[in-house]
């Protein structure tokens, strides 16, 4: 059992920073938001990053959303070097596992005189609260059982057996603190709080002192919503003779409306949601460090919007955050999410594309060789036109679908204009035309194929564009439908090469032979 001490343990001198987020569900963006700060300024400093589990809120406990912490937050690359899963010198790392270690600090500050047992019922409190907002008054507990004993307490209504532990605020508490990114901040006064609760359980307040003291923890990195709070950890930490952390409080994510972003009113305040509809992780943490800072200048001082979590720790100053509320544009962070895109090698963006056309059944669990060769040269094709790799699968699924299966969308269909069978006519006999050999694949040797891009245009622009004087960009919306089965479609030469001439053939007759 610990032993409430201003010299145990003593802070390290490199700075050492956690996120400390509750397992009550999905995780939130907002853990995301605050773990990168964290880390990169832990990064620049050399210091550390921890992952604590603050978990004793047990109404509110759900057992897989541990689990999606460690998953999301990896996926996005904010790894942490102390936590549950890793270990660690300050080990347990949840709270639910620390419960020893809180008491004795709670017993300290209950002889000091600094709190004291509170046998008031829940109906008590709530019949007060009640009472208060009725008369205008101000909110907060009318201390009722200050100075008595339990049995004394006991006399009285609205006694409930099982005490809780509240703080004893003076009058004179201090309400002004100084917080690295805002300076000197002054917040209310603070009210007789519960330090621990009924089940024997800390509350936030209370343990997070405790634990940010036992771990050497020199900086508190939190939302503004703990603006209001902090003057009541001061004081803890006064009371206990502790060194207290350097705080910083984030601005809040905000909607376009200015509201509070919630995973209530907002899919997208959910981390799996990110993930779930196509954006790369490399995005999300771009567009997380751009909400709340500025960009990088350039050579010739232009912004530099994109940026990794190594290069936006190297130059991070706490001077630069933005207090202003930063709003959650996902415009911006789909356009992000397309840069981030188009700057992927060929064989990574193929291999992050795969899990999303196998999820939606474009592809099979164990694709074979040759499926997996097509999706590389179709990822060529669509890389600079999709801006999510949800976007992905109606482009692709073409290419992997039967011929005499090919649907045609209706919106397609409907933009055919009445020399669409005149222009598959003349596409037919020009493309039958063209030689490919026995045996090669349009990937192989162009030696003696004339089955390629570059020739299949050239052979279609001389039999539509100049052969039925059709204008270039209305010649060949019909072999577009006819090969995707969509208005719009990845490049339709290099398609063309990509499904093979019978492919090709088949799919231009079965379109002709509909408008017949």
């Amino acid at each position: 059992m610990s032993s409430p001490s201003a010299d145990s343990p003593a802070p390290a001198s490199a700075p050492r920073l956690r996120v400390a987020p509750s397992p009550t569900g999905d995780p939130h963006v907002g853990t995301a938001y605050m773990a990168l700060f964290n880390l990169a300024f832990a990064r620049q400093q050399g210091g550390s990053f921890i992952l604590r589990i603050e978990d004793t809120d047990r109404a509110r406990f759900n057992e897989t959303s541990e689990q999606q912490l460690y998953d999301t937050l990896g996926w996005l690359g904010l790894t942490w070097d102390e936590g549950p899963d890793v270990g660690g010198p300050y080990a347990p790392y949840r709270q639910s596992e620390r419960l020893e270690t809180y008491r004795p600090y709670v017993d300290k500050l209950v002889e000091d005189g600094h709190a004291y047992y509170c046998w008031c019922s829940t109906e008590r409190l709530t019949a007060m609260r009640e009472r208060q907002q009725k008369l205008k008054l101000p909110t907060g507990y009318d201390r009722l059982c200050v100075g008595k004993t339990q049995e004394e307490r006991a006399q009285l209504e609205g006694y409930n057996e099982t005490p809780v532990v509240r703080m004893l605020v003076p009058d004179d508490a201090p309400t002004t603190f100084e917080d690295v990114i805002r300076g000197t901040v002054s917040a209310p006064r603070p009210d007789d709080q519960v330090i621990l609760k009924a089940d024997g359980f800390p509350t936030y307040h209370m343990a997070v002192v405790v634990d940010d003291h036992e771990m050497g923890i020199t900086h508190v990195v939190r939302g503004e919503e703990w603006i209001s709070s902090t003057p009541k950890h001061v004081l803890l930490y006064q009371w206990l003779g502790l060194q207290a952390p350097k705080f910083a409080h984030m601005p809040l994510l905000r909607n376009q409306n200015k509201s509070k972003i919630s995973k209530r009113k907002n899919p997208e305040a959910r981390l799996t949601w990110f993930k779930e509809h196509g954006y790369l992780p490399e995005a999300v943490v771009n567009f997380l460090g751009l909400l709340a800072y500025p960009p990088a200048k350039g050579e010739s001082g232009e912004d530099v919007e994109k940026f990794t979590v190594e290069e936006f720790s190297r130059d991070f100053a706490w001077s630069k955050v933005n207090t202003v509320g930063p709003i959650f544009d996902l415009k911006k962070l789909e356009w992000l999410n397309g840069a981030w895109i188009r700057g992927l090698e060929l064989e990574d963006f193929t291999s992050r594309l795969l899990p999303y056309l196998q999820a939606d059944g474009v592809l099979g669990d164990n694709p074979s060789l040759g499926e997996l060769a097509r999706l590389k040269s179709v990822a060529e094709l669509i890389q600079t036109r999709i801006a999510l790799l949800t976007e992905a699968s109606a482009m692709v699924r073409p290419f992997y679908t039967q011929d005499a299966a090919l649907p045609i969308d209706d919106d397609a269909r409907a933009g055919l204009k009445d020399n669409a069978g005149e222009v598959l006519d003349a596409a037919i006999v020009a493309l039958e035309g063209l030689q490919v050999p026995a045996g090669v694949l349009s990937q192989e040797s162009r030696d003696g194929n004339e089955w390629h891009a570059e020739q299949i245009e050239a052979t279609l622009r001389a039999a539509i564009v100049e052969g039925l004087g059709i204008k270039p960009k209305l010649a060949f919306g019909p072999l577009r439908t006819a090969v995707s089965g969509a208005r719009i479609s990845p490049p339709l030469f290099e398609s063309m090469e990509i499904l093979g001439q019978p492919s090709t053939l088949a799919r231009l007759r079965a379109l002709r032979a509909s408008l017949a």
